[in-house]
């Protein structure tokens, strides 16, 4: 059993669970980019690189802007994430681990800087600049049998507190029912994407919903101040927010938000407390072919952190002040290299959920007789009927987009919209892979006509549910978009 520095094993954990994001962050990539974000995409790559310099948004795709760049990007980095998850650089003999490991992480993070930076909408949440954030410090971890320097993962939690603290703040700030315990009663009905569970605790008492809310401002407002202090309450609070995010995991899909949580959670553990907690074949398991007798962090590699961390000091002062101000912003990164950013989720929580139906037609004319079928999305409850599915870690960037549409009585807020109608009426075969069914596929005629209508949607009561064995309930709002032809939509742009 290896017994070397104190955060060796720590580090050869963290890398594997923050590989494992990696690999599942590029292959999202590699299916769902170039239908959203390519050359012909919902937000096309012209509209990334004619939207600003590549000094405040560098990506590769500035200078190749193609889907056979984007292709190849996004392959190679499922290539270098399944290095990583398989501790490559472990594998090798003193004093290549650390080189390979550190050139190895920094491209991973770099060609994932180059999709973000590009992707506009659909890459803009708050957990793709903490991947990369998080990335950016694993370079300087090393690998094999050095000693990693202590100082990263005081950088790692530094991260871990700016995301936890930050979001019980705008909590805090944002919502009257985060103050009075009640919003709990409504998250699991109104989320982005609910899970199987997701129904079974929306129907739990006004009691229990009380409770968890308040063990969120807890965990989130005062657990995690305790990240930096001495083991073992370091370790405590990383084990209350691994739980914490857990139970995120167990009813809810927020990709891999809550899974990068725990991964930087690890962070805050010593080899000792896991060696205590963990069973002995547990740890040996994850471990290299071998365990390798300690060796001093080199010069250059210590040199490289401390460098790091001053950068990272200066470059905290903006995302500490918005985070303590009342007009505190979520998810916003202060630089184009997405170093030190600043976080929070679920600001307010929406009381009614709304979603945006989606048909298309064959006939010719368009009257009360018309008969219309719906498309069907892999996370989004189109169907009262459906069961909601189990979709994280995976992120359905599409599903989410058409969440954020749904609040707003039009697309007007979302030029993209209109070139996905448009795409629907051409049969274009990459959107179509991002759907769960598209009725007309296989068809010798395609639809004449789509339209798109807003429904309120809530989920039924067990009684109902007993009756009909359906999930969810819902009721027309309004007319959305009216049935447009594709020579209605000749022309894809930014409204309708």
């Amino acid at each position: 059993m290896f017994h070397g520095e104190e955060f060796w094993l720590v580090r050869f954990l963290f890398q594997r669970g923050l590989a494992l994001l990696f690999l599942l962050a590029f292959l999202v990539a590699a299916f769902q980019f170039r239908p959203l974000a390519g050359e012909d995409g919902l937000l096309p790559l012209e509209w990334y690189a004619e939207g600003g310099s590549v000094r405040e948004r560098p990506s590769l795709f500035y200078f190749v802007p193609s889907d056979r760049a984007i292709g190849i990007c996004a392959w190679t980095g499922v290539g270098l994430s399944t290095l990583a998850l398989a501790g490559v650089p472990y594998w090798l003999p003193e004093p290549y681990p650390t080189p390979v490991s550190m050139v190895l992480w920094a491209a991973m993070w770099f060609l994932y800087l180059s999709f973000v930076n590009a992707g506009q909408t659909f890459y803009g949440y708050g957990w793709e600049s903490m991947l990369l954030e998080t990335g950016f410090l694993a370079i300087f971890l090393g690998a094999g049998a050095v000693s990693p320097p202590a100082i990263v993962f005081l950088l790692l939690q530094w991260v871990l507190f700016r995301n936890m603290f930050g979001a019980g703040l705008i909590k805090l700030r944002g919502d009257a029912c985060w103050r009075d315990l009640s919003c709990m009663n409504y998250h699991y009905e109104t989320q982005p994407i609910p899970n199987p569970l997701s129904w079974y605790v929306h129907h739990r008492s006004d009691r229990f919903h009380r409770v968890e809310t308040f063990g969120n401002h807890v965990v989130e407002l005062a657990v995690s101040f305790l990240y930096f202090a001495p083991q073992p309450a370091s370790a405590l609070a990383g084990a209350a927010t691994i739980g914490f995010m857990g139970w995120l995991m167990l009813t809810g899909n927020f990709a891999w938000l809550n899974a990068l949580t725990i991964v930087l959670a690890i962070a805050t553990f010593s080899d000792g407390v896991l060696e205590a907690v963990l069973p002995v074949s547990a740890i040996e398991a994850v471990l290299p072919v071998s365990s390798p007798d300690p060796v001093a962090t080199p010069l250059y590699l210590e040199g490289a952190a401390v460098v790091v961390a001053v950068i990272v000091i200066a470059m905290s002062v903006r995302p500490v002040a918005n985070m303590l101000s009342e007009s505190q912003t979520m998810n916003t990164a202060f630089d184009p290299l997405h170093l030190v950013n600043t976080y929070g989720a679920f600001g307010s929580v929406t009381r009614d959920r709304y979603e945006i139906v989606i048909e298309g037609t064959t006939d010719g004319r368009i009257d009360e007789e018309t008969d219309w079928e719906a498309y069907r999305f892999k996370g989004k409850p189109t169907d009262p009927g459906r069961r909601p599915p189990q979709i994280a870690l995976y992120h359905l960037r599409l599903d989410w987009q058409l969440w954020f549409a749904a609040m707003a009585p039009t697309p007007r807020r979302h030029p993209w919209f209109p070139r996905f109608l448009a795409t629907l009426l051409e049969g274009d075969e990459s959107i179509r892979g991002l759907l769960a069914e598209d009725p007309f596929a296989g068809r010798e005629e395609g639809p004449t006509h789509v339209r798109a209508t807003r429904y309120r949607y809530r989920y039924t009561t067990p009684e109902e549910r007993a009756e009909t064995g359906d999930w969810w309930r819902r009721e027309r709002v309004r007319t959305y978009v009216e049935p447009v032809t594709p020579e209605d939509l000749r022309i894809r742009g930014p409204g309708l």
